[in-house]
């Protein structure tokens, strides 16, 4: 079973694929827990979210996919997380207020470590979009680029 997770959503589920289209500047948090075998897929577009409870933001989509997984008798000390995404789509725009891929991977970074979740793999950066599937029940993350490529995380 294929769930998808639009933008500025986030999803949980114990089995089936958690899958994610059209990553661009936008990044893909992908939070599994081991002992129950669960995962969460978040969407995130901005960075903060300045106290918006809501999966647009990073900060509070980490916030949202870590809470449902502990709510389904999840630990925080079972849990890791897998980041993607984050591109620089448009090579041309050099303003940094414009640079929300690297926003978005600095502020994942420190959500999740004031989480005490650890970071066990990422793909971020670069300017190609991502697609990605990830598998609930093992906690592996494909990521399928837009020229076609592909890597497992």
């Amino acid at each position: 079973m294929e769930i998808i997770v639009g933008i500025g959503e986030a999803k949980f589920s114990k089995s089936g694929i958690l899958k994610t289209i059209g990553l661009g500047s936008c990044l893909g948090i992908a939070i599994y827990e081991s002992k129950i075998k669960a995962g969460a897929l978040a969407h995130a577009m901005l960075p903060k979210s300045n106290g918006l409870k809501t999966a647009k933001f990073v900060d509070s989509a980490v916030s949202i996919a870590i809470e449902s997984l502990e709510g389904i008798s999840g630990n925080r000390k079972n849990m890791v997380a897998k980041i993607a995404g984050g591109a620089q789509i448009f090579k041309h725009l050099t303003l940094e207020s414009l640079k929300i891929g690297d926003r978005n991977i600095e502020v994942v970074r420190d959500t999740l470590r004031e989480y005490g979740v650890r970071i066990v793999s990422e793909d971020t950066g670069g300017s190609l979009g991502r697609t990605l599937y990830f598998f609930v029940n093992d906690g592996r993350l494909l990521i399928r680029y837009s020229n076609g490529g592909e890597l497992w995380i």
